[in-house]
């Protein structure tokens, strides 16, 4: 290249560099009016390995300008409606301010005058959260699956990748629906998900192995539903359920999903067979999960003889007065073992519905939501997050984190200070991921998972469900998953005992 040539280019970069210097405004006139962010950022708490927080201001104006200045150092200043930070900055300025703040401040130019709208703050914990959340991205649909898709988001960097889509094996005549992906301690070298309807089973991958299986035995009233791996053992505990929807008329609630039966087996991977743990006619139980050291199985379970008795349909009547209480049972994994049932949560005392008990990794706190009654309160507006104190036995709601809308599906990260939860709460129809810190048995004012990008295009008529935390990526890529998922599936004995 000439140096003419160099002259040129660079006079011709000189402009483009300087226009994109985004300055403060001076003496502006400050407002009553406070900064108004989508999604809602103002005074949150975040953890410091946090990707950039993307947001659009959702205030009138003509101009607009904002300042993230740390309260130890570093700001970043950007012009515009949205805010969209980079990478490497955004991290330098968290890394700066770990156990800081950093404050907000927001310009907006209206009638051609500068003005400065109430400002806010953003907490930079000095926790940090895991890696990667894995969840299940899907649009509404009740017939249809042509949209379901299990991703990967890098909480991090941002980057979201598709773990796994229901197209791979795509039949017009039959969809495929792909749910319920869990992960034993957080990790990717043992996991599972079941594959619904086409090429259905349950493909359970460990180590470098990969079986696809058939838990549906003669003795068992379904093939494994919601499922929880034992934190040490090569054993999976999951509920068995007759799952049933009806859609109400004019119910401020859309959607109801029941059980008319469901019950707890234990799949042993080695030994390739199901065993029961819980079968009671007279009791409804769902939802299991393990105890940190894999000593307890906690779960939800409804005994009420006056409603199991009756038929199914006279069940789909009285939805609404089906109430769940928190149980456990203790678990010798030596002999495969499950002791005598106790009560952990009195929610039916209180008619109300307690369900998806989740322990946290030191095992002091059980989390679960409760609802006004049943089962998947993912649908129910009432839902809100609770925890109790297993030590001293009291329980309260996580009212900093809670909303006016259904509140539900959490999961502890490993360090047990971090709670990720599906809500309703943005439009009433649409469940997003949103994160609360949780410090001493308190929550901070939970926050939306970052969006794919602030036009909509990607996340406007999707859900985000199932949330679950891991330290480390999926391993497989989706061709690997699809391979594995065309397998036929191999049949699960039964144990009985």
């Amino acid at each position: 290249m000439t140096m003419i040539k160099r002259i040129i280019l660079a006079a011709l970069s000189l402009p483009f560099v300087l226009s994109c210097t985004v300055r403060c405004p001076e003496n502006a006139a400050k407002l009553d009016e406070m900064a108004a962010l989508s999604p809602d950022y103002t005074d949150v708490t975040i953890p410091f390995n946090l990707s950039p927080l993307k947001f659009s201001i959702a205030n009138e104006g003509d101009r607009f300008v904002t300042r993230l200045a740390g309260s130890t150092g570093g700001e970043l200043v950007f012009g515009g409606k949205d805010v969209e930070p980079g990478l490497k900055e955004w991290r330098s300025l968290l890394e700066e301010n770990k156990g800081a703040d950093l404050n907000g401040s927001i310009f907006v130019k209206r009638n051609g005058k500068w003005n400065e709208l109430g400002g806010f703050a953003i907490h930079v914990a000095e926790d940090p959260i895991d890696e990667y959340l894995v969840y299940r991205l899907l649009a509404p649909s009740y017939e249809f699956y042509t949209a379901f898709s299990i991703r990967q988001r890098n909480l991090s960097t941002g980057e979201d990748r598709e773990v796994y889509n229901n197209r791979m094996h795509y039949n017009p005549k039959e969809q495929q629906c792909m749910n319920c992906h869990q992960f034993q301690n957080g990790r990717t070298e043992n996991w599972q998900m079941h594959i619904r309807q086409v090429l259905g089973g349950t493909l359970i991958v460990t180590g470098d192995e990969a079986r696809k299986v058939s838990l549906k035995t003669d003795s068992t009233i379904s093939a494994g539903v919601y499922p929880a791996w034992h934190p040490e053992e090569k054993l999976i505990a999951y509920s068995v359920n007759k799952t049933r929807q009806f859609f109400h008329e004019k119910n401020i609630h859309k959607l109801e999903v029941q059980d008319p039966a469901s019950d707890l087996i234990l799949y042993d991977i080695d030994r390739n067979e199901v065993s029961k743990i819980a079968d009671d006619p007279l009791a409804f139980e769902t939802f299991p999960t393990w105890s940190p050291d894999g000593k307890y199985l906690y779960y939800s379970s409804a005994r009420q003889p006056e409603i199991a008795t009756l038929p199914s349909d006279s069940i789909a009547i009285c939805f609404d007065k089906i109430y769940y209480d928190i149980v456990r049972r203790s678990f010798d994994p030596s002999t495969r073992t499950f002791g005598n049932e106790e009560l952990v949560y009195d929610a039916k005392s209180q008619d109300l519905s307690a369900m998806e008990a989740r322990i946290s990794p030191d095992g002091r706190y059980l989390l679960f939501s409760l609802g006004e009654y049943g089962t998947f309160h993912i649908w129910h507006r009432g839902s809100d997050l609770w925890v109790k104190d297993l030590e001293t036995g009291d329980a309260w709601p996580l009212a900093e984190a809670n909303s006016d809308d259904a509140d539900s599906f959490h999961n502890w990260t490993s360090n047990g200070r971090w709670i990720a939860f599906t809500s309703r709460r943005d439009d009433g129809l649409f469940t997003r991921t949103y994160f609360t810190y949780f410090d001493n048995g308190k929550a901070s004012k939970a926050f939306m998972l970052p969006p794919r990008d602030l036009t909509g295009k990607k996340d406007r008529v999707y859900s985000y469900n199932v949330p679950e935390f891991t330290v480390e990526p999926v391993r497989q890529s989706v061709k690997d998953l699809s391979r594995m998922i065309s397998q036929p599936a191999i049949q699960a004995g039964y144990a009985s005992k």
